[in-house]
């Protein structure tokens, strides 16, 4: 292997199952080194993780990276967005983190947003409308469910905020991030206090929201990680804003990103605020927006019905008719987090093939139906969709989500793109780069082009007829009627 043009830097991507840590080389993004090592997550209601898991899958995929890692002149965290981290006094975890996809905070949900002024008025005021996924309703959900770890609380964090402040002892996050939370104020650009009061979330309990190119610290010298002390840290940010980094995106180019959730994504020059819930008006990590759209049920529930059937996960078929909307651990877009998967439209030569690509139709369906709102009106239709996440390389995947969208389909060659994100954020630390600047310097995007095809009609169709009449059952919580 050729010796680095350039500093090394380290991009870390703490996900829901693993932790995957990069070393790239800032002058030509070639990356030198990689590691990774898995965490736990609950299974049942709730969906949760000790967040100490996290600091020792970091601290194994650094070991895997070997010699560049202790190179290394710049870290950035990148990490899964709205999981809610208490810590104690002594800085350790509370209790187990609550994670993005724990959804049983829907009663906290209804609460808040009639309280605090309706849809309208959150998405005004902080951008976007909460769901279950977002930080402030499960706050909200704890201090009624678990008074006693609330009073036990000294420090609220995020996941990539707790990783952050291991490595520079100071409790730091970002603009993107923070604005997942549902107590961040896009406006203003700063913590709102009307909905903190009302959640009685105390501001001193969060973490100093640092600015994009600001360094949020440096590497102290109590930590397990082979970084020299003084390496410089960079802000981090959430998973979807690194990614949007790792791409190098310009205002207006659409991603579809295919991983345990999906999500429909693209930078934009105008604050986003949708009344109706569907977008997430975030912010993202250098100083522009982030509208994005959220599926709960994405790769994950696919291989569930691929495994159920017996079948691997490429061996779909044409041809069907049968509905299968994939809601096994119910839903945010659309807004149902109550329901369960529904199938609809099984005969006797429905094959298991059929069936298997239904749910790859219903899990796409999902997302492209909110495309149109996450692109702004100046965007160009004719711009390739890049797909990236675990499932973008999939034939399946690829086909399915071409011939629902019309659109042409891009598939970036990088991986690990949250990582490569994080990786430019603390390249742009060294070199004084936008980060973005940066991966279009590291052409992070060039992959193979599908070329588009006439969109699907009729399965567009079929399946939001299927949504519409059966929403009585979809929208009907456990044990009614």
């Amino acid at each position: 292997m050729s010796a680095a043009e350039g500093p090394l830097v380290v991009g870390v991507d703490s996900s829901t199952q693993s932790t995957k840590a990069l070393v790239v080389d800032a002058s030509t993004g070639r990356v030198v080194a990689s590691g990774q090592a898995p965490h736990t997550v609950s299974s049942g209601a709730g969906r949760e993780s000790d967040p100490r898991q996290w600091w020792d899958a970091l601290c194994e995929a650094l070991r895997q990276c070997g010699e560049p890692a202790r190179e290394a002149a710049a870290v950035s965290i990148g990490g899964q967005q709205h999981g809610l981290v208490t810590l104690d006094a002594q800085g350790d975890p509370v209790r187990p983190a609550l994670l993005w996809n724990d959804v049983r905070s829907a009663p906290q949900v209804r609460r808040l947003v009639a309280e605090l002024g309706g849809p309208k008025a959150w998405a005004e005021r902080t951008g976007s409308v909460p769901g279950t996924s977002f930080t402030v309703t499960k706050w909200a959900w704890l201090a009624e469910n678990e008074p006693e770890a609330v009073r036990a609380t000294a420090a609220v964090r995020l996941p990539h905020d707790y990783l952050t402040e291991r490595l520079t002892g100071q409790g730091t996050t970002d603009r993107g991030d923070a604005s997942g939370t549902g107590w961040w104020a896009s406006g203003t650009e700063g913590y709102d206090e009307e909905v903190l009061a009302h959640v009685g979330l105390d501001p001193a309990l969060l973490p100093r929201v640092v600015r994009p190119g600001e360094v949020a610290g440096t590497v102290r010298d109590a930590h397990d990680l082979p970084f020299a002390k003084g390496t410089l840290v960079a802000p981090g940010t959430g998973d979807n804003a690194a990614a949007a980094l790792g791409l190098g995106l310009r205002p207006g180019t659409p991603v579809l990103s295919l991983g345990t959730s999906g999500t429909v994504y693209a930078v934009s020059k105008h604050r986003p605020a949708d009344p109706t819930g569907t977008v997430a008006g975030f912010a993202d990590a250098h100083g522009d927006w982030l509208p994005l759209a959220c599926t709960l049920n994405c790769t994950q529930a696919v291989d569930r019905v691929a495994a159920l059937l017996g079948l691997d996960r490429e061996a779909v078929e044409p041809g069907t008719s049968v509905t299968l909307l994939p809601y096994l651990d119910g839903e945010r877009t659309p807004a149902l987090p109550h329901a369960s998967g529904l199938l609809h439209g099984l005969r006797h030569d429905t094959t298991g093939g059929q069936l298997l690509q239904a749910a790859y139709d219903g899990a796409v369906h999902s997302l492209l139906g909110a495309l149109d709102l996450v692109l702004d009106a100046d965007a160009d239709p004719s711009a390739p969709l890049l797909l990236i996440g675990g499932g973008a390389r999939g034939t399946a995947w690829q086909q399915t989500v071409r011939r629902l969208s019309g659109r042409a389909v891009q598939v970036p060659e990088a991986k690990e793109l949250v990582a490569l994100g994080a990786a430019a954020q603390a390249a742009g630390l060294l070199t004084g780069e936008d980060p973005a600047a940066v991966a279009r310097r590291w052409d992070t995007t060039r992959g193979p082009v599908l070329e588009a095809v006439e969109r699907d009609e009729e399965t567009l169709a079929r399946i939001s007829g299927v949504l519409s009449d059966a929403a009585p059952l979809l929208e009907r919580e456990p044990g009614g009627r």
